[in-house]
């Protein structure tokens, strides 16, 4: 049986809105894409921070979590953090405890994309059957990720990325065969004042970056 990880890398964020204080508002961003996590089926998942942020996953995860703390908050840090040992969130234990290993399948999602939708998770993961390597773009954006699966062992020619800076053609440039890479369905970031019109309140979850932004006036 195949396993697969999901992880949010709970990063700096690049914005805040100026009606919002800045740790409320990456703590909000952090718990809705946390809460989507546990949503989703047949695979586990985890957040990974570095251990300055250890703070911000303990106060968003759900008990028993598995917490990845990484030397920086990048994808290849993530990637080669899964088959490490990793600290689970209290109180499911106590001290560290050695991480499960031996995944197949682990895909990294940015953690300011609060109303993210399971199913394009899903769609990221699935090119995995048949390709090393699959990323998602941010959409109305012309550089960063939503985020990035690969095959485990993670192929050589994977280059540096950084979520909010890589552009998705110089990924398709070190690919020795096209077909090693897929681009799947993209989504939204919270990175800029323009990116809150993409929000839809018709749209289920995201509870705690709503009332955020309801809470400012920003959203109504």
């Amino acid at each position: 049986m195949v396993r697969r990880l999901v992880v949010a890398l709970l990063a700096p964020v690049t914005w805040t809105p100026p009606e919002i204080d800045p740790t409320d508002w990456r703590t909000a961003l952090a718990e809705d894409v946390v809460d989507l996590l546990a949503t989703l089926s047949e695979v586990e998942t985890a957040v990974a921070v570095t251990e300055a942020d250890r703070w911000l996953a303990d106060a968003v995860v759900w008990p028993g979590t598995t917490v990845h703390e990484i030397p920086r908050p990048t994808v290849e840090a993530v990637l080669a953090s899964c088959g490490r040992t990793a600290r689970p969130s209290p109180p499911a234990s106590v001290g560290r405890v050695e991480a499960r290993r031996g995944y197949d399948q682990v895909a990294v999602v940015a953690g300011d994309a609060p109303d993210l939708p399971g199913l394009t998770i899903g769609k990221l993961l699935r090119p995995l059957t048949t390709r090393p390597m699959a990323m998602a773009p941010v959409t109305g954006a012309d550089a960063g990720l939503l985020g990035a699966a690969a095959r485990l062992p993670v192929p050589e020619w994977l280059p540096a990325l950084d979520l909010d800076r890589v552009v998705p053609a110089a990924v398709r440039a070190a690919v020795p065969r096209p077909g090693d890479l897929a681009v799947t369905a993209g989504w939204h970031r919270l990175r800029g004042p323009a990116d809150l019109a993409r929000l839809d309140p018709a749209l289920a979850g995201w509870d705690a970056t709503r009332t955020l932004l309801a809470g400012a006036g920003i959203l109504r």
